[in-house]
Parts: C-alpha cells; structure tokens; sequence
C-alpha cells in the first residue's frame, strides 16, 4: 500500500458522468490547497476523462486515470452482475483495492451491482456474517452514523451487534475526538418492547458496553433519532430504509414549504433580508450533499457509494468521507472492535 491515501474512483456511474465526477474531483483538489498526501485513481474510458480533465483545468501529478471502456449499466439487476460487469469501471475500481493499490473504493453507479461486486471481489471479514450499509445524518448535537440502510431486509441479534460494532468503528474513524454511543431503533424506549430478538440484540449491547468501543444507550424511538443524545444508531435495513427516504422526504417538505412561505406576498420577502443569514445556516444544515456516500461496511476493505443522481458538491464530499475514513484508520477501528466483542461471551 502506498504512503498515501489512495482512493480508487468509478467515473463512469450515476448520472451526468463523467462530469460531476470530474467537477467534483476539481472541488476535492481545491479544497486540500497544498496538501498531497493522496491519490486519485480515476477509471473509465481514458480519451474521455483525460479531455474532462483539461475542460475542467485540472492538471495534477495526484490523479492517476486508468483505461475502463465498458459502464455497469443502471438497468443492470444484481443477478446478472458477475457475468455483465467484468472489466467495467466499477469492477476494476474494487479489483484495484484488492490488489492493494487503492484504500478506498467510491462510485455512483448502481447500488445492488456495486454491493455484489464488492462483496464478491473483496470478500467479506470473517468475524462478520453479513455487509450493512451506513449512513451520516445531522443531529442535534454534531452527527450521527446510521446502519444498515438496505443492504439486510432481514437481520438477527448477532447481525445488529455486529452492524455496532461496525458502526461504532466507523464514528471513531470520522470523528476520533468523540465517544460512540449506541441506540436499537425500537417502537419504544421502554425495556419490554420490541421483538424477542430486539431484546436479546438489546442485552448483548448492554454487556459489551464500555470505554473500549462503544457506550450502549439503550433503545430510541424514530422521533429521536435527530436528538444526539445517540449517535450510532442500529436497526435491520428494511426499517433503516424506510427511516432514510422518510427522512429526507421530510427535508424537502420542510425547506420547500419554508421557501414557499418566505416569499408568498412582500412583507415575507422583507423580513427574509433580516433572517437571510439565518436561513441560510439552516438551509446548510438540511443539505443531503453534505451526507452523500454511503459506506459498505463488514468488507475486507471499505466501499463508498454515492447517490447516483446527486450533483458535483455532493460528489466532492464523498470524495472527502473516502479521505476521512482512510485517515482514520477505519479498518483498524473495526478489527478493535470485533476482536474485544468476541472476547466477551454471550
């Protein structure tokens, strides 16, 4: 592995590529001034990006454009993946991190194809039985990681301590100056409720809690996800799904309505010059490209994947989450993690 954070980049997926993929890398680029302590693998079709490149003025011995002529496409089911997605830019994104030239592998392409590509590519940790999908949401107090996001319809009690463990390792990395703590999203917040297997997830938590990883919070309720009083928050992916879109349906409802309403006659449109400053924080807060990515997690190594349709700030900030999480040490965190829960018996 080089010294450098080496992040390995599909620049053919999701739409309008590859340039919000390039605008995005050029945002990236800019952001870190003079800092060079990474690398950027760009794979696609050469000629193309390479004319982006220059289109976008982007001139740098920190990007490495690697030959991909063929795209996943997004019709593309998880089932025909193996067989149709061999030597696409995806695929050799991931191919190239098993061969340990890259930390981190981003794309936006098609999420089913890129899970299974992963996970047959990478192959999956021992210690873990299944792959979650997380997740940053703002809360209250600073951020909170959110897992599994749909990759597990269905999960058991040692799925949801493993997704903490996960998850959990993941905070630290991205956030090394705070302590993880962990909630079960349940129907309630009361010991009694929940599933059998709610409860039993609940109690293994409750013993593996310590300084070592994590504190476990107990249950929490969807009402107070945003709270911050938990910060790592574990569910099964059809729940934590569905807590996703409603959350983000939400986040547009409130900031269209409260544009709509700013501005239906003039005395709205002139108390918006005195908030605007205000407004404008709030509107910061509630953008969804400062949380774009995804992160594949119980992998043999970490997989990013962006919103396909997200545009090139939002694809410069999961650009900046891969640097984050090579940066701190994810992979080790998790191995931290998995190896004291282990240790502590059922």
């Amino acid at each position: 592995m080089n010294d450098k954070i080496s992040i390995a980049i599909d620049a053919m997926g999701g739409d309008n590529s590859p340039d919000k993929i390039i605008e995005g890398i050029k945002f990236f680029l800019d952001s870190k001034n003079s800092n060079d302590d990474f690398i950027l693998n760009i794979f696609g079709k050469k000629d193309v990006i390479q004319n982006k490149l220059k289109e976008y003025n982007i001139s740098s011995n920190l990007i490495n454009v690697i030959n991909s002529n063929t795209v996943v496409s997004d019709e593309e089911t998880p089932m025909t993946a193996v067989k149709n997605s061999k030597n696409t830019s995806m695929w050799n994104c991931i191919q190239h991190q098993l061969e340990g030239k890259s930390d981190i592998s981003l794309s936006a392409g098609n999420t089913g194809v890129l899970l299974v590509v992963s996970r047959m590519i990478l192959k999956m940790m021992s210690e873990v039985n299944k792959p979650a999908l997380a997740g940053l949401w703002p809360n209250q107090k600073g951020m909170n990681v959110v897992l599994d996001l749909g990759a597990n319809i269905e999960c058991n009690e040692q799925n949801l301590v493993d997704f903490a463990e996960l998850g959990s390792a993941l905070f630290k990395s991205l956030f090394p100056k705070e302590k993880p703590k962990v909630s079960l999203l349940n129907v309630g917040s009361e010991e009694i409720k929940g599933t059998e297997m709610l409860k039993a997830a609940s109690k293994r938590l409750r013993d593996l809690s310590g300084e070592d990883n994590f504190i476990y919070k107990g249950y929490i309720e969807g009402n107070n996800i945003m709270s911050g009083d938990s910060n790592v928050i574990i569910t099964d992916g059809f729940t934590g799904n569905i807590a996703l879109k409603t959350a983000e349906g939400t986040a547009k409802f409130i900031t269209k309505n409260l544009k709509k309403s700013l501005t239906e006659n003039l005395l709205t449109k002139i108390s918006l010059v005195f908030s605007y400053f205000s407004l404008k924080k709030f509107k910061e807060k509630l953008d969804p490209r400062k949380y774009n990515g995804a992160i594949f997690l119980g992998l043999n190594g970490p997989v990013v994947k962006s919103h396909g349709g997200i545009d090139s700030i939002g694809f410069y900030h999961s650009i900046d989450l891969c640097y984050k999480i090579i940066k701190g040490n994810l992979m080790s965190e998790i191995k931290k993690n998995l190896k004291h829960s282990k240790s502590v018996k059922k």
